[in-house]
């Protein structure tokens, strides 16, 4: 996976822009000593905590179900919000 791989990466290898913004407002930071920390990692924990993760400190690295269940999660809120921005001619 990235997050082993690059950890430190840019989050727009894996993310687009708009989805960078969602996760940002969806899911708040936690209070730590890395804040405004804009690495692959942190954006894959916010994935992950979409999809049931909990991120407590004794807490695994998240599997792949948890991940995937964040990706469906954050499509459907991807394409709601895309839905609710367009002109629909009212």
């Amino acid at each position: 996976m990235m997050n082993r791989a690059a950890p430190d990466a840019d989050p727009e290898m894996a993310f687009t822009a708009l989805e960078i913004r969602l996760l940002d407002q969806l899911v708040s930071d936690r209070p730590d000593p890395n804040a405004g920390n804009r690495s692959l990692s942190a954006y894959l924990t916010k994935l992950a905590r979409l999809g049931g993760y909990l991120a407590r400190s004794s807490d695994p690295p998240p599997g792949n179900m948890v991940l995937w269940k964040g990706l469906l999660r954050l499509t459907d809120i991807h394409r709601g919000f895309l839905l609710a921005t367009q002109d629909v001619g009212n």
